[in-house]
């Protein structure tokens, strides 16, 4: 059996910069499933890399994306799209197969195309709270640089709004991680963001420093765009969602610190990927939810790799 920097070599794929077995496995993933679909291996930075698909080809045929639905998606948000608000990472939201823009929409886009299927499955997750989803967005702010909100360029990853089963309107906010260490630069701190903490009443005051560090600084900032909707928009309810894989330590230490920062979670929840795929399932038998969850989270078959 091959070691993981040994594997990562033979599928181009290994990284210094990885620093944990999970985002070293995740990039093998994608470039193991890259070669079962035939494609050919793209390039980065002059250099061949497994998780890659050669350009312009991949924009060309979206073969990042994996229902004709979800390329349909694909192609009214961000090639055809006229809102420059919306900041999609070009090109890698065509060639690279490890982002998680894609991985947005790998998993949400054909819930926009089904409303009722969406209905159903955000019930499924919390059942407490959806009764019927009526939207569903992606790269969503309602206002950018807008200090009626955080005032920066946050913008939820995938946005749903959605009614309880009394009638009452809410949102929510979701941030989309894969293999993602949360070890980004902090964004320069804002007035408005302590305004906006205050107002929401959620957070502890010994905790402040810790928030406006990495790991924890983004998940706080989109936190607090989800606040400030609610505080500022015509809402009864609305909550922000961390979205990760179950096995992304990185993810799993960062909302155990950030859990312990709050004093109460009403307007936070931190769900996991192959969550979000059971409730799909339950739902639908389409081959793009099996697809999804091979692609992205079947990590026993790395177990079962040799040598080619």
């Amino acid at each position: 059996m091959l070691s993981l920097d040994e594997l990562a070599r033979q599928y181009f794929v290994y990284e210094k910069s990885d620093t944990s077995d999970f985002q070293r496995k995740a990039r093998i993933l994608q470039s193991r499933w890259r070669e079962e679909q035939n494609y050919k291996i793209g390039e980065h930075r002059g250099k061949k890399r497994g998780n890659y698909l050669l350009m312009p080809w991949a924009k060309e045929t979206l073969s990042n994306y994996l229902s004709d639905t979800i390329k349909q998606v694909v192609r009214d948000e961000v090639i055809n799209n006229p809102d420059v608000e919306k900041l999609y990472c070009k090109p890698r939201i065509f060639n690279n197969l490890l982002s998680s823009q894609p991985l947005c929409f790998n998993l949400f886009a054909e819930l926009k195309a089904d409303l009722q299927m969406a209905s159903k499955v955000f019930n499924a997750l919390s059942p407490d709270r959806i009764e019927k989803v009526t939207k569903i967005e992606f790269e969503y702010s309602p206002g950018r640089s807008d200090l009626k909100y955080t005032g920066d360029r946050s913008a939820s990853d995938v946005y749903v709004e959605f009614l309880s089963d009394s009638g009452k309107k809410g949102f929510i906010g979701i941030e989309v991680k894969y293999h993602e260490n949360l070890q980004n630069k902090p964004a320069e701190m804002r007035q408005r963001y302590f305004e906006i903490a205050s107002q929401m009443g959620c957070f502890k005051k010994n905790a402040m420093e810790q928030l406006q560090q990495k790991p924890l600084e983004q998940i706080w900032r989109d936190h607090m765009l989800a606040g400030s909707i609610l505080q500022a928009d015509d809402f009864d309810d609305g909550f922000f969602v961390f979205l990760y894989p179950e096995d992304n330590n990185h993810c799993n230490e960062a909302i155990k610190n950030y859990r312990n920062c709050l004093t109460d979670s009403k307007t936070f929840e931190a769900w996991v990927v192959e969550d979000v795929v059971a409730a799909i399932q339950q739902f639908t038998q389409d081959k793009w939810i099996y697809s999804l969850y091979d692609r992205y989270l079947n990590f026993d078959k790395l177990q079962k790799t040799d040598q080619k």
